[in-house]
């Protein structure tokens, strides 16, 4: 709804947020420039009594109940203020940093005191219809933002799996040491009794170097099946995230580590149209044109590397398991006699047509043309 039309006055703030810091301004109607304020970085406290004073003051001048509407940057405080504003009253807009237009000017200044009133300007042009300015992120609520946790510190640890595995195998390599599958055979890995090249024993402290890999790779394997567990199997509240993965789960090459993604970090999401959600995934291209130039300087990459590199992970996985949709169709059609690296160039645009097929799955109940669907 737009701001003026409403009979209420509305105290536009802006917060500059920092680790040790936090700047508050305020815009009110009678006065020229904002007005100021420092607080000490967290206490949330003393920043609701700095705008429950103003908007009592608005309210004293103009008679009517005043709304306050503030805005933040997103960073290390992430969206629990938002929340913790929205309980008391106050509208709370958190933006995407990265979506601001900036000065293009090597030298030019920059102060917190700058950044908060131009975060204000932006701010009041918003509420005024004027929505391009920058991209709101969604606020998520407690239990959202806990489904993910599992998800993503699996992705840390199947990480941090690999980086050990590649550590022991360098290790062996380099004493003339091959042919040991070291994350299929960790365990069975007698270091003890390892000849080197040389036909002579380890030396004691490398000996003792990849036992302690062992161990660590150990009990990453498993920290893994315990997050897996939870991911699959423990409660939550989120009920339609939920009935979303188990309606992708029931698509063939649609796994239980895709799912979760998909559902807890994409389709929980409300996206109007295809472009959007293309554009939420960077998987969208980024047209360049001036006078008679026209080219495409490739698709956008914007959003989390994870969730873009599963959605790719799943086009090549329907491709493999769903060789009737008409989606692998379209990318056998086109690949057909071709490099393996036009092939990994097309897969970006099936990761596209099958992002797009499943959000009409979940959101329409359109199944994707030809696809099959699991065995129970």
């Amino acid at each position: 709804m737009d701001r003026n039309v409403t009979a209420s006055p509305v105290l536009y703030a802006s917060l500059e947020l920092s680790k040790n810091n936090w700047l508050l301004a305020l815009q009110f109607p009678d006065r020229g420039q904002p007005s100021l304020y420092r607080i000490k970085g967290g206490d949330a406290e003393t920043l609701m009594a700095k705008l429950t004073a103003a908007r009592d003051r608005m309210t004293r001048v103009s008679g009517n109940g005043a709304s306050v509407v503030l805005c933040y940057e997103i960073g290390y405080d992430g969206v629990w203020l938002a929340r913790f504003l929205k309980a008391r009253g106050v509208e709370c807009v958190v933006v995407d940093g990265s979506s601001i237009r900036v000065d293009r000017r090597a030298r030019r200044p920059k102060t917190d005191k700058i950044d908060a009133g131009m975060l204000l300007r932006w701010l009041i042009a918003w509420s005024n219809g004027e929505r391009h300015v920058w991209s709101v992120v969604r606020i998520c609520t407690v239990d959202e933002e806990d489904l993910r946790r599992s998800h993503r510190e699996r992705d840390r640890l199947v990480r941090e799996r690999t980086a050990h595995i590649n550590r022991i195998k360098g290790l062996l390599f380099a004493q003339g040491i091959r042919g040991i599958n070291v994350k299929k055979d960790y365990k069975a890995i007698n270091v003890e009794e390892l000849v080197t090249g040389e036909g002579h024993r380890l030396p004691p402290r490398l000996a003792s170097e990849i036992k302690r890999e062992i161990a660590r790779l150990a009990l990453i394997h498993e920290q893994i099946a315990e997050l897996e567990r939870e991911r699959d199997e423990a409660p939550t509240c989120c009920e339609t995230s939920e009935k979303k993965r188990a309606q992708l789960l029931g698509l063939n090459g649609i796994g239980p580590a895709i799912a979760a993604v998909l559902t807890r970090e994409v389709y929980y999401r409300a996206f109007e149209n295809r472009r959007q959600l293309a554009g939420f995934l960077g998987l969208a291209t980024r047209p360049h044109e001036s006078g008679e130039i026209e080219r495409s300087q490739g698709i956008a990459r914007t959003g989390r590397t994870q969730v873009r590199g599963t959605v790719i992970q799943a086009a090549w996985l329907w491709v493999k398991h769903q060789p009737g949709s008409a989606i692998t169709h379209w990318f056998m059609g086109r690949t057909a006699g071709q490099s393996k690296r036009i092939r990994r160039i097309m897969i970006v645009g099936v990761a596209r047509k099958l992002a797009i097929a499943l959000w009409r799955f979940l959101e329409q109940g359109l199944v994707p043309q030809g696809a099959v669907f699991a065995r129970a």
